[in-house]
């Protein structure tokens, strides 16, 4: 086939043709992820979802380590040192799978991680970043309280100074990898501003309890963390950063994964919704033969190809010149919010199949109603995009 003919078949999944923006290496990046995923996970998540379990977490940890996916974008102590545009599509592939798997690398490598390679001392570096990076020691990150989630200011764990230690007191809530974490990184208040402090798990005093009965990221654990007079002795403490600043600085790299992983969700989606539309006939053709399944399919393709290429020219800016909150903001709450709509039009497309586990997209589209929530409302992000464009802070 000529290459004139190759260029004019369109690919349903890339209207715009993005692939031809990505490098070599890149692409290849994004097959490593996919033939993981496609080994590891695509032949049990269904069966997880509906167990609203994750058995495998740390032996998945180990695989996802043994290829570099975790803390994949940071430099040294054991990480890959990869750009941000390859762990986006990492990140991308992960979520096509399940949401739950993306954010099981995302709070390892974005959260946890990224908090002790950006704030932590050297002996908190050398201590903990090789083990999770090869998947060996499990992270998780306590920011979120049950009454304080888009005020973290106002959390209420606090740490107070015992002669040399600190003592902890509090609770955190929506923990991702909390139940299995060999360490958590815990903010609290201090007399010295909001710190951050490295919590081995089997610290007295600290638990943290599965939370069940939910109907969203059932393939991901979920927990409370409970510190009750957790003492922790000097060296726990990150030692400079005070303030907001700190947490803030990992929940913008998560909402940069999430930009990413929303539209593996949406792919996966128009995907299940374009087979099913091609094989399913009603009144003596394929219902993707009629011209309201082709809008809804158009009108999908449209959007994902948007936030496809919305994501990778943030991409492109976290390597180069940066990127400002804002633009975070913009991507995590067009991507996520298109992405669900666009599960949503799949449901439509598929009927009362669209409600079954043999399906992808119910799964897709429960799980994005977390991802909607979490690293940041969609409220939330419209207050910082609108604080950038008019100089006014309306959340405050």
């Amino acid at each position: 086939m000529s290459t004139a003919s190759r260029r004019s078949q369109t690919d349903p999944l890339d209207l715009l043709a993005i692939d031809d923006l990505l490098t070599s290496d890149e692409k290849a990046v994004r097959a490593s992820v996919r033939q993981v995923c496609d080994a590891s996970v695509e032949p049990y998540i269904a069966d997880w979802f509906e167990r609203g379990e994750l058995p495998v977490v740390r032996e998945l940890a180990k695989e996802l380590g043994g290829v570099g996916l975790l803390g994949m974008h940071l430099e040294g102590y054991g990480c890959a040192g990869m750009s941000a545009v390859d762990y986006g599509l990492a990140c991308l592939e992960l979520e096509a799978t399940d949401s739950g798997i993306r954010s099981l690398v995302s709070v390892q490598g974005s959260l946890a991680m990224y908090a002790i390679w950006r704030h932590g001392s050297e002996e908190q570096k050398q201590e903990w970043l090789p083990r999770m990076a090869a998947g060996e020691a499990i992270g998780c990150f306590g920011l979120t309280e049950p009454d304080h989630g888009s005020d973290p200011a106002g959390m209420r764990t606090r740490a107070r100074r015992d002669g040399d230690d600190w003592i902890l007191d509090g609770r955190k809530m929506w923990i991702t990898n909390g139940s299995v974490a060999d360490v958590a990184v815990v903010w609290a208040q201090t007399d010295e501003g909001i710190r951050g402090f490295v919590v081995p798990a089997g610290t007295p005093g600290f638990s943290a309890p599965l939370i069940k009965h939910k109907l969203s990221l059932r393939a991901s654990l979920t927990s409370e963390l409970v510190l009750d007079s957790v003492r922790l002795p000097a060296s726990a403490a990150f030692p400079e950063v005070r303030g907001l600043r700190g947490p803030l600085s990992c929940l913008n790299e998560a909402r940069y994964g999430i930009v990413w992983g929303a539209m593996g969700a949406a792919r996966s989606a128009l995907r299940a919704a374009l087979e099913y539309a091609g094989q399913r006939v009603q009144f003596g053709k394929p219902i993707a033969a009629y011209q309201l399944t082709q809008q809804k399919l158009a009108h999908m393709g449209v959007e994902l190809a948007n936030g496809t290429l919305l994501a990778l020219h943030l991409g492109r800016r976290k390597d180069g010149p940066g990127l400002r909150p804002e633009q975070i903001s913009t991507g995590k709450l067009n991507n996520v919010t298109k992405a669900l709509e666009i599960c949503r039009t799949a449901r439509t497309i598929l009927g009362a199949n669209g409600i079954s586990l043999e399906y992808p997209v119910i799964r897709h589209m429960n799980n994005l109603e977390s991802v909607l929530t979490y690293e940041g409302t969609a409220e939330m992000h419209t207050l910082v995009i609108g604080q950038a464009m008019t100089g006014h802070a309306a959340f405050r």
